[in-house]
């Protein structure tokens, strides 16, 4: 599972790298990234925190999808044997039991040392990190979605605990904001699920809901193909303005908060208007490789985020 933030391109850094130093190298992936989580005109405060929760969210991540370094490092760390380092399901049983330590203990892995003042400053309270875990845990078990609403379920667990964590690193959490940043955090993940179509496959994971495909006549086969036929277009254009509905709720959030946290929101709904642009400019053929908005594309998007017409 990646995180949900269209229009980022992430350089994974080499093994060996991750192999002597798991920690740095996890934050590193931040640095290649178009819209990082902490961008350089946050102040300083929330830069590092949000860093912090980032390490979390991207080796949570890693964990699932298999993306660790060889090597095994993450694994020692976490107290898992070379032998049983292969097995997801137990590092992520051995992630979460370190993560406990965080609220009540010490952690072991570096990652979770940095987490710690963070949860202590924030006071953040387990149920998002446990739900980004349980995500991931998901992915191991569950590979296709009968309904939107199995998969709106999903994203509740893998998108929402992200946008929840700004709002409390942040100090601005309120029912409303949050409501709006459940939506748009999910609109993020649907739209990432939409560009990476033949990558999930690849994983033996399908993000479209089973029943939607059998309403536009769309085989599992369909996604192998080399381009997206018709039927698949027309699925693809579909969701695609469902995540664009969902996305209209940023407006209303960029535009409760201000300063600094406004321009960072800002990026990341405009993130995913700009990456539905990208599909919708390739004609909502996904197959060939996932369609992602130029940078131009991306600030023309903030600005109509800003001013909020979108």
């Amino acid at each position: 599972m990646r995180r949900p933030r269209p229009g980022q391109h992430t350089m994974t850094p080499p093994g060996t790298a991750r192999a002597a130093d798991p920690e740095r190298a996890t934050l590193d992936k931040a640095a290649a990234e178009n819209f990082p989580v902490a961008p350089f005109f946050l102040p300083g405060a929330w830069r590092a925190d949000l860093m912090a929760v980032y390490g979390f969210a991207r080796l949570v991540d890693d964990i699932g999808d298999g993306d660790l370094a060889p090597g095994g490092a993450d694994a020692a760390l976490l107290g898992v044997s070379p032998e049983q380092a292969h097995d997801r399901l137990l590092l992520l049983d051995a992630f979460e039991a370190d993560l406990r330590r965080v609220f009540d203990g010490t952690p072991r892995h570096p990652l979770l040392r940095r987490l710690q003042p963070v949860v202590r400053r924030r006071a953040l309270t387990p149920g998002p990190f446990l739900a980004l875990i349980a995500a991931n845990r998901q992915d191991q078990l569950v590979t296709r979605y009968e309904t939107y609403d199995d998969l709106l379920a999903y994203c509740e667990l893998s998108a929402n605990p992200v946008g929840r964590l700004v709002l409390a690193v942040t100090g601005t959490v309120s029912p409303e904001r949050v409501r709006r940043s459940d939506a748009v955090c999910t609109a993020l993940q649907i739209v990432e699920h939409l560009q990476d179509v033949a990558e999930d496959l690849g994983r033996d994971r399908i993000y479209l809901p089973a029943e939607d495909m059998k309403r536009f006549h769309v085989q599992e086969a369909d996604l192998a193909a080399p381009t997206a036929g018709a039927s698949l277009r027309a699925l693809i254009a579909f969701e695609a303005e469902r995540a664009r509905a969902l996305l209209r709720e940023g407006d209303a959030l960029v535009s409760s908060v201000r300063g600094r946290l406004r321009l960072l929101l800002a990026g990341f709904v405009a993130g995913g208007r700009a990456a539905l642009d990208a599909i919708r400019a390739a004609q909502f053929d996904v197959l060939p490789g996932p369609p992602r908005p130029g940078k131009l594309t991306l600030l023309r998007e903030a600005g109509v985020t800003l001013r909020g017409e979108g």
